[in-house]
């Protein structure tokens, strides 16, 4: 099973990364200042993570696949990291799509 970790940052703002059951980060979020908007983003993610047409498929300048996953308004939840290819990065997101939704929440900050 999936976690979610809450975490501060070197700026001390708080995070949200979710995590495989293997331990690989598979999406990371912004930075929030309070951690009432970083546990809103993770209830995100759960609703969103599902929903194939809520991923951003993309191409980083230096051409390595990446996605982001964004709700219904548009707004970015989380950014994955960059991949060597198209298949590993559709990998990253059913791995997303398979933990958001039932992933534990383990606060670190």
């Amino acid at each position: 099973m999936g976690k979610f970790e809450i975490y501060k940052d070197a700026s001390q703002e708080f995070r949200f990364r979710l995590k495989a059951a293997n331990g690989q980060v598979i999406l990371s979020s912004e930075g929030y200042s309070a951690k009432s908007g970083c546990t809103n983003g993770i209830e995100s993610v759960r609703k969103n993570g599902t929903q194939d047409s809520r991923f951003e498929r993309l191409e980083s300048k230096s051409g390595k696949p990446y996605f982001n996953l964004k709700a219904s308004n548009g707004q970015v939840i989380g950014s994955s990291q960059m991949y060597a290819s198209v298949e590993s990065m559709e990998n990253g997101i059913r791995s997303v799509k398979k933990n958001a939704e039932d992933a534990s929440v383990e606060d670190l900050s």
